[in-house]
């Protein structure tokens, strides 16, 4: 497509800026005041086809019996392992590590495997922000034995969130029934982790994640009704979608300045980029500037999806557009 960028447009966009930004670290020291209003963090799904390989090729429903019977299949056939991760943000410029469960899945009880990951994060001077949890079941299951298991599910990502020093998990407020019905037993399940996550010191943070969590009102409700210090949201620039079929959006917009009160993280979801560097679907500068303006200055994790570039270079290619909205908000907000 005319608006999405190539790859060879890519690289030159990438070597010119080169020129005036290291690699290795991000350019607000280039803006005015040096002021550094938020930094960057990568969240591991940028790299998901790395760390997965062809391990998804016979469909969801294998892939998942494959990760919970014998994920060591996975990681000796893949091209990247989740310890490497680490090292690759240092190597896009970014300082901070968002995790993903499913893509260390046995490990979460290794004590040993964790104080190595803890090691190599400190001598590639990385920060561990958080672990999003997929696959524990659902929080807001209807029946309460349900909704307890999905808590002792989770137990064991809280406490390697905090042996890893990240300051929350992301976890999905996924129910069943009405509107109503939803916004109470998805509050009841996060009103349990809160309280397991309060007594490690975790943070549980919902992200904007299909079907009603990707309604801005909607969950913006819940995190009224959850109502604990531990709760909070991970607004996810994209991820407005609250139906297949039919296909239906939530204005991304308005669910931003919905979520954003209660947000202790936001994710920066990118797919396409037009001849320009802009992102095709969400305009960060807008986006950017809701973010600003609810008074964030925390980690802002760049989550690359898409398919017409390599994870490195998506990772490098949204980098570059936060970088320029930096730019451009220093002129209107203190860090």
């Amino acid at each position: 497509m005319q608006n999405q960028i190539s790859r060879r447009l890519f690289l030159k966009n990438t070597a010119l800026a080169s020129a005036g930004v290291a690699v290795a670290g991000t350019a607000w020291g280039s803006t005015s005041n040096n002021k550094e209003l938020f930094k960057l963090s990568v969240a591991e799904w940028s790299v998901n086809p790395l760390i997965f390989g062809d391990a998804r090729k016979d469909g969801w429903e294998k892939f998942m019996q494959l990760l919970k019977n014998d994920f060591g299949a996975i990681e000796k056939a893949a091209p990247m392992k989740n310890i490497d991760f680490p090292k690759f943000i240092r190597e896009v410029g970014c300082e901070g590590a968002e995790y993903v469960n499913t893509c260390m899945y046995d490990k979460a009880q290794n004590t040993k495997y964790l104080n190595e990951l803890n090691n190599v994060c400190r001598g590639e001077g990385i920060t561990n922000v958080l672990i999003m949890v997929d696959a524990e079941g659902m929080v807001g299951a209807p029946e309460k034995k349900d909704r307890l298991q999905t808590l002792e599910n989770h137990k064991k990502w809280i406490d390697a969130a905090a042996r890893l020093g990240c300051h929350s998990v992301r976890v999905n407020a996924g129910s069943q029934g009405s509107y109503e019905e939803q916004q109470k037993l998805a509050a009841d399940g996060l009103h349990l982790l809160c309280e397991y996550g309060d007594k490690n010191g975790i943070n549980i943070l919902v992200e904007n994640h299909g079907g009603f969590s990707s309604n801005g009102k909607w969950l913006s409700k819940v995190m009224e009704m959850v109502n604990h210090r531990r709760i909070g949201t991970l607004p996810d620039f994209g991820n407005f979608r609250t139906s297949y079929e039919p296909e239906e959006w939530y204005d991304r917009y308005l669910g931003m300045k919905e979520l954003m009160p209660y947000a202790k993280g936001v994710s920066a979801k990118s797919q396409e980029f037009d001849e320009n560097g802009e992102e095709v679907h969400s305009d960060y500068h807008q986006i950017m500037r809701i973010v600003m303006e609810a008074g964030y200055r925390g980690f802002v994790g760049i989550e690359y999806e898409g398919e017409q570039l390599t994870p490195k270079e998506g990772v490098l290619a949204t980098k570059r557009l936060l970088e320029k909205c930096h730019k451009e908000l220093t002129k209107d907000f203190k860090a």
